[in-house]
């Protein structure tokens, strides 16, 4: 059981935060990078720090990229990817909202073979539900649910293709979760066949403003 974390909050607001990440780097499997809703403007010093720290204890950084559910051009996305390797020297790439159906799987192909040829080594797609089965097939991982824990816990179902891969191509990332109950967040997941996951008590616009609650090196999750 591995974590991919989201952690939207700016490492000068919150260093703790991102020094706690560092220190779990064992139990990760990646951190989300978002300097500004995306790569920012111009490049800023503290991601770029804690970007190099995060790299250096061998945890792989993903840059934040908003397909607007397939609206965004792929010019404006291939730019953020781009700036992202420029500025950040990011692992890989996280594209948020996107879509679902059959119809835009075609251009999430292209926007993730862009990430590919842009050095791109792991290319993570959240549409926060299931998709169409074509999009496990196009990425490294899949995010199948982001959504407040008691929807979790309630409306979670899995379709039949998800038994055709392994765990460890889903992620689900649930939020409002009381930190007394993330150890019981992790095995659902894994009941529910994903081998990576996130569970934080954020609720609100922004939930992913902190870390999860981290296990110590070498214990289970």
């Amino acid at each position: 059981m591995t974590l991919l974390v989201p952690l939207y909050v700016h490492p000068a607001a919150d260093p703790a935060a991102w020094q706690a990440l560092v220190a779990a780097a064992p139990q990760l499997y990646g951190v989300v990078l978002n300097a500004a809703d995306g790569p920012g403007t111009a490049p800023d010093p503290a991601f770029t720090a804690a970007s190099r720290a995060l790299r250096e204890a061998g945890v792989r950084v993903l840059g934040y990229v908003d397909t607007a559910y397939g609206d965004r051009p792929l010019a404006a996305v291939t730019d953020d990817l781009d700036r992202y390797r420029a500025w950040y020297g990011v692992d890989g790439c996280f594209f948020d909202q996107v879509a679902s159906g059959r119809r835009e799987l075609r251009h999430c192909r292209r926007m993730v073979r862009s990430a590919r040829e842009r050095g791109a080594g792991t290319v993570v797609l959240n549409p926060g539900v299931h998709p169409a089965p074509g999009y496990a097939r196009a990425a490294d991982l899949l995010v199948t649910f982001e959504g407040h824990w008691t929807t979790y816990l309630r409306s979670f179902a899995a379709p039949s293709w998800t038994a055709k891969h392994p765990p460890e191509q889903f992620c689900h990332l649930v939020y409002g979760v009381p930190p007394a109950l993330a150890r019981l967040a992790g095995r659902t997941a894994v009941q529910r066949g994903a081998g990576v996951h996130c569970a934080v008590p954020g609720a609100g616009p922004n939930p992913w403003t902190q870390p999860p609650p981290l296990p110590a090196a070498g214990s289970a999750s």
